[in-house]
């Protein structure tokens, strides 16, 4: 009863106030409610498990450099400390400022997705893409850090509408304002034209795009698909596709097709995934992947290295440790009330999630090879940075929440 007939301000002995409850009458509540610490900002349910997926790809680098030259581990680490102390300054930057500045970042993704065109500054990678760019010592991917700004310019454009797109004249320009970057970056590299075409895709579907456009534009798309494939396999005539992608498209529906190349690939990675069995192999122990029956283990087919090594289970804990970090993030976007800030979480939830469905269906053969690195886990400064900076971005929303518009 003592407790029932107590005030709100009572500090009777056996009394403990009730912290943080909210009270309209500003009393003693209001007064010994817990302090905002530091540890406040940060959103724990989002970090952790991008930092323990983080720790898993150091581990499977480490395991990759012991055999493959091209794995180079203090690049590597080199990368993620770039990318950690990148992630610490945009969480707490006000990425709000950008909200307004959507002409300056339209411009900006544009000239990220022809760098590599300008002569002097392109140089080749595999299979004779010029999707690199060297500045002196420095040699990077300007497609990725293409991907952020492809994020902030869908999300400041799609937001201005309030959440919906009431005519059909302003979606069309939401999908002319996609269009210009990813038909800049698709001639080059087709693997990050499906990323950054997901990106914006997810945005505008999330911004209260009618269901009816949107179905009728996934069906113009598709019918568009089909035309390239086929026009790309006429002699005689200027081809969309180039060879090389071409071939991995026929190949994901024939392996056969090409067995000594994509084909081969393909049969190699799946054995490699197939042979680690319930707890894999143990660290280092990769004999299919290791020993060089993979292409690009340490790249494109890091899965396939990963699951040799730790098997089915360690496989089901990373894609679990990946499940946790995007619906963690999909929850914070749901609780945001600033439209931009929703549509940025909602941008690097479409950039994650694709990339890991990608990168993992192609090592076990139920999506086609493209060449998308695994997030947070394959070996490469460029995208180790631009995902860490991703996290950064979230925390930031986090961060800032309690001053969202």
């Amino acid at each position: 009863m003592a407790l029932e007939m107590a005030g709100p301000g009572a500090t009777s002995t056996g009394m403990l106030p009730t912290l943080g409850t909210r009270s309209g009458g500003g009393g003693a509540h209001s007064r010994v409610g817990r302090r905002k610490g530091p540890l406040d900002d940060i959103y724990f349910s989002q970090l952790i498990p991008s930092l323990l997926i983080v720790i898993l790809g150091i581990i499977t680098i480490w395991s990759a450099s012991l055999s493959i030259p091209e794995a180079n581990f203090a690049s590597h680490l080199a990368g993620v400390a770039i990318g950690l102390v990148a992630a610490v300054v945009v969480w707490r930057y006000d990425y709000r400022v950008l909200a307004n500045m959507t002409t300056a970042l339209f411009v900006l993704a544009c000239v990220l997705m022809v760098l590599p065109r300008i002569p002097g500054l392109g140089v080749e990678g595999g299979l004779g893409m010029v999707g690199w760019v060297r500045i002196g010592p420095l040699r990077f991917q300007p497609s990725e850090p293409g991907k952020i700004v492809t994020i902030f310019l869908m999300a400041a454009a799609c937001a201005q509408y309030n959440g919906k797109i009431e005519t059909f004249r302003d979606y069309a320009k939401l999908c002319g304002t996609l269009l210009v970057p990813l038909l800049l970056i698709l001639s080059l590299d087709l693997g990050t034209g499906l990323v950054i075409f997901f990106i914006g895709a997810a945005i505008i579907i999330c911004s209260g795009a009618p269901r009816s456009w949107v179905l009728a534009t996934i069906a113009l798309i598709v019918l568009v698909a089909a035309f390239v494939i086929i026009e790309s396999q006429i002699e005689g005539i200027p081809h969309i596709l180039q060879e090389y992608q071409l071939k991995r498209l026929i190949v994901f529906i024939n392996p056969d097709v090409d067995p000594t190349d994509d084909g081969y690939n393909l049969r190699q990675a799946m054995i490699a995934v197939g042979s680690g069995g319930l707890f894999g192999k143990g660290f280092g122990n990769a004999s299919q992947a290791l020993s060089g029956f993979v292409p690009e283990a340490q790249t494109d087919f890091v899965f396939s290295l990963f699951a040799e090594q730790f098997g089915f289970v360690g496989s089901i804990v990373l894609l679990a440790l990946f499940a946790w970090m995007i619906f963690s993030t999909i929850i914070l976007a749901m609780r945001t009330e600033s439209i931009f800030s929703r549509l940025l979480l909602v941008g690097c939830v479409a950039m994650w999630t694709f990339q890991v469905l990608e990168n993992v269906g192609m090592c076990l053969g139920i999506m086609p090879i493209t060449g998308i690195p695994l997030p947070f886990v394959s070996y490469g400064s460029s995208s180790m940075v631009v995902q860490l900076v991703s996290v950064g971005l979230a925390q930031s929303v986090w961060r800032h929440r309690q001053k969202a518009a």
